[in-house]
């Protein structure tokens, strides 16, 4: 009733892996770890777009495919594919999600990560400007502040700005489902061990500049 879940080797975590062991360790190795890499950060975005509709453990569980599957989500490389053939050959792939609108979604994100980096850096430098200030942060992070966030002021001002560019499959609540794993927020509830280690990491993160 808390969110919070004591695992099999007796430390307490957020409950949402359920205990499965691939999740457990999504949840204790990745999930909210910041990242400043501008092709990991491309990559979640695209694979949150895929989720829509969907759980995040059905991607987690295909990501090695998608990986293979989109050049590792070097965008610069993608923004370069012929797309209506790699759609096509992506579409027989049951090694990923085969929708065609999100598949389609990743070549356009592509072009328009180019656009975004070249403008501003690193698409980094572009994510990260958008932290939000301590005082706009729950002073507790428990489970009902966390319920209360499916999407914030904050992840609706990135997503207005990315579809205004051009960006598909980017609604404020998969923005927001972006910002809680790449570490610009702290979701790990108050009582999971790895709360106090992600807020180590973002305090001596040197931010993109």
């Amino acid at each position: 009733m808390n969110g919070l879940l004591t695992g099999p080797d007796g430390v307490i975590r957020c409950a949402w892996h359920g205990n499965l062991p691939d999740y457990l360790r999504y949840h204790d190795e990745e999930w909210g770890n910041p990242v400043t890499d501008d092709v990991r950060l491309f990559e979640k975005l695209c694979l949150e777009g895929f989720q829509a509709g969907l759980s995040w453990l059905t991607i987690l569980r295909k990501r090695e495919n998608f990986r293979a599957a989109f050049n590792g989500f070097d965008f610069r490389a993608l923004a370069r594919v012929e797309e209506a053939t790699a759609i096509e050959a992506h579409l027989l792939d049951a090694g990923i999600i085969r929708h065609r609108g999100k598949i389609a979604s990743v070549y356009n994100n592509a072009r328009r990560a180019v656009e975004l980096a070249d403008e501003n850096g690193s698409l980094a430098r572009y994510f990260w400007s958008f932290e939000p200030a301590p005082d706009q942060r729950p002073q507790t992070m428990d489970i009902a502040a966390l319920r209360a966030m499916p999407k914030t002021e904050t992840s609706t001002r990135i997503s207005k700005d990315l579809k205004k560019r051009g960006w598909s499959f980017v609604g404020p609540t998969t923005v927001y489902a972006f910002m809680q794993a790449m570490g610009l927020v702290n979701d790990h509830l108050e009582g999971c061990f790895c709360r106090e280690r992600i807020e180590m990491a973002r305090a001596s993160l040197a931010r993109p500049a």
